[in-house]
């Protein structure tokens, strides 16, 4: 059964290249794991919300995972600020497991601070070490050809791999992480458009569908008593995007007020 529409299906301020891929992730995130999912409890100034001088707007949605599901929560959010030099537009799709599997998380980030410039973030965030762990690097990075993604991706004229000022980020971030800066020049809104609706449209595509079919609907289990550690590492990470993203950045978009609401919600969805 597939839930109400949500605010964060609107994305009304994307242009409509980034707006249409947007709607097709959420989609079919929805039709692959709706029935696994409980309906939202994020409450309303959560799911729309803006500060009060009304330059910021943003929707946030968090469904957690059924009794039976490998799913811990869904994240899906939009983010809008109008800036002296144009507007910043950032959309987010986390998707996080639980300790009933080992299998990598998701996350793709896209943060556009112009309609020609676009920062990306796509990856399977490991959840055990790849170095003592070989046959985990092999299972998820290497036979699904993440890598030749991220290549394809970056040799694309105008992508440039990005790399994060932050060592956390860095650090959490996969061998095959997709991390790039697009920039199309001035004049280049119609490349822009052209890469998201072509390049950026089918990578991203492509490894939802890899984590819907190799992590978040596989029947593979965890190991009994590897289970701590997975819970561990999991809270750590969700500790840390709270405190080095979202307690960082939200109060300076949309004030301490608002801004406490949302993390509030998250900490909730994250139990911590």
């Amino acid at each position: 059964m597939h839930r109400d529409p949500s605010p964060v299906l609107e994305f009304p301020y994307l242009p409509a290249p980034h707006r249409e891929l947007m709607v097709s992730l959420l989609s079919t995130l929805d039709a692959r794991l709706g029935s696994h999912l409980l309906p939202s409890s994020v409450p309303a100034d959560v799911l729309s919300f803006h500060n009060d001088s009304a330059t910021s707007f943003g929707s946030l949605d968090i469904r957690s995972g059924g009794h039976d599901s490998p799913v811990d929560f869904i994240l899906e959010s939009w983010l809008h600020c109008k800036l002296p030099t144009g507007a910043l537009n950032i959309t987010t799709i986390f998707g996080f497991l639980n300790a009933s599997t080992e299998a990598p998380h998701l996350l793709m980030e896209f943060i556009q601070g112009s309609p020609t410039s676009l920062i990306l973030f796509i990856d399977l965030l490991p959840r055990k070490d790849l170095v003592l762990h070989p046959q985990y690097l092999a299972e998820f990075y290497q036979d699904t050809h993440l890598e030749k993604l991220r290549q394809e991706l970056e040799n694309e004229r105008y992508v440039q791999p990005y790399r994060s000022s932050s060592l956390y980020i860095r650090s959490v971030l996969s061998p095959t992480a997709i991390a790039v800066n697009i920039n199309c020049g001035a004049d280049g809104e119609n490349f822009m458009e052209e890469i998201m609706r072509a390049q950026l449209s089918s990578v991203a595509k492509e490894v939802l569908q890899i984590w819907l079919d190799k992590c978040a609907c596989s029947s593979a289990q965890s190991e009994a008593s590897e289970r701590h550690v997975l819970v561990q590492r999991d809270n750590l990470i969700k500790n840390k995007t709270v405190e080095i993203d979202l307690a960082a950045n939200l109060p300076r978009m949309f004030g301490p007020n608002v801004a406490a609401q949302i993390v509030g919600a998250i900490q909730k969805a994250f139990r911590i």
